[in-house]
């Protein structure tokens, strides 16, 4: 019932049954609250048609929201705290930004909170929440995004408090890898880390669970219905497990056929949107599907590199990375990730105009750590140069130790060519 009353009247009734002391609550804000209150001596006082100040509150309201409300596009209000660092926290809250406008939601504000360790129930405490509530409504917003991944009790306890939709940034990248698979690989990938978040999770309100889980575990009454829906979920689960190892067997078949035709493999890495689609539309003059949004490549996809003196090696674009990966969504996408493993050079592309180059480079660099992937040679290059001032792009260079290109002007690749040309003719003269 929160906000959602045009009015509330309070008529006090003394002994003998006569209405006195009477209070009107309307949705006006006043410079000390959100609402006003009028009180008069008894009802009869009240001189005010309440249509009208119904009326007076809703054109209020509509003033409030920005942006048009498109019918089926939700509505979004970001979360996030900060601790120790502000300009990280600002910088998640960014990204956390490009994915809700590539997961379809519009956001109607962004809000950090400063506190030393979130609240264990709540993330940003109780008389917040409430308040944050009343904001996404005046706003127009139907749904709550945290900015960090929220336990099963944090998500219980936050519906708990709220009519709002409420989803945290895994949710989000899980709904955005749902929208983007199109093989049959990738599909699986995404249902599987899909199921495995949604298993402790099903005790619930359900409504935040709606935009993933389809219904499954969220509708039916009583714990018998959840028991029932946690076995099909657990035998679902096994079962494209099951598929996802047979579909890796085929592509470790597939890599062999390639070794013995001796042909090189070049996996392109890099952080989520830093262009590895279109550098490798570019080099091999395919038409992958290339889009200034993150995670728009979830599948692998291999393209021979040609040159006058023939076949030069396979390229193979790979999913994006990003700060934070949920542990669901890298045991997901192992098998995709595998593939990386098998490369004789990695190509690191990073984004040379992001404001936080050096952390995305870092990121993935740690990721590729995590794989166990040290031993094979890195090649980095700095993409989009034609967003940066050429001043600075030297710098970056040899900042970096890297080379730099513009994969959509078609700068500078043929220096990429032939810099892979060398790389690849060391590893073959090494055997």
């Amino acid at each position: 019932m929160l906000v959602r009353l045009d009015l509330l009247a309070s008529i006090e009734v003394g002994p003998d049954g006569v209405a006195g002391k009477t209070d009107l609550a309307f949705l006006v804000p006043t410079e000390k609250a959100q609402w006003t209150v009028e009180t008069f001596p008894n009802p009869h006082e009240i001189r005010r048609d309440p249509l009208e100040i119904i009326g007076l509150a809703e054109s209020r309201m509509r003033a409030q929201i920005r942006g048009i409300i498109t019918e089926g596009v939700p509505r979004a209000l970001l979360l996030g705290i900060t601790g120790s660092s502000a300009d990280q926290a600002a910088d998640s809250m960014a990204e956390l930004k490009e994915l809700a406008a590539t997961a379809g939601l519009e956001v109607t504000s962004a809000s950090l909170q400063t506190r030393l360790k979130p609240d264990p129930r709540t993330i940003i405490g109780k008389g917040k929440l409430r308040q944050t509530t009343i904001d996404a409504l005046d706003q127009g917003a139907d749904t709550l995004v945290f900015d960090l991944e929220l336990s099963p009790s944090q998500l219980r306890a936050i519906t708990d408090e709220t009519e709002l939709k409420v989803i945290d940034r895994t949710m989000l990248i899980l709904d955005i890898f749902a929208q983007h698979a199109r093989s049959r690989g990738g599909k699986i990938q995404v249902e599987l880390a899909q199921l495995r978040y949604l298993l402790p999770r099903l005790v619930g309100k359900g409504t935040a669970l709606s935009r993933l889980a389809g219904g499954i575990g969220t509708r039916g009454p009583g714990e018998t219905k959840l028991e029932v829906d946690r076995r099909r979920i657990r035998t679902r689960i096994g079962k494209l497990e099951r598929d996802l190892e047979h579909l890796t067997k085929e592509r470790k078949t597939r890599r062999k056929q390639r070794e013995r035709k001796a042909i090189p493999v070049v996996s392109i890495v890099g952080y989520t949107n830093v262009g590895k689609s279109s550098l490798l539309n570019a080099l091999t003059m395919s038409s992958e599907v290339s889009e200034d949004k993150l995670f728009a490549t979830l599948d692998p996809v291999s393209r021979r590199l040609t040159t006058p003196e023939g076949i030069l090696c396979i390229l193979t674009d790979t999913v994006g990375l990003i700060r934070n990966l949920p542990p669901e969504l890298q045991r997901a996408f192992e098998a995709t990730l595998e593939e990386i493993g098998d490369a004789d050079i990695i190509l690191h592309l990073a984004d040379a105009s992001a404001p936080v180059l050096g952390e995305q480079i870092a990121t993935v660099e740690e990721t590729l750590e995590s794989l166990g992937l040290n031993g094979i040679p890195v090649l980095l290059v700095l993409n989009k140069i034609d967003l940066v001032d050429p001043e600075v792009i030297p710098n970056l260079q040899r900042r970096y130790g890297a080379l730099s290109i513009s994969a959509l002007k078609g700068e500078n690749l043929n220096g990429l060519v032939e810099e892979l040309k060398a790389r690849l003719g060391e590893i073959t003269a090494r055997g």
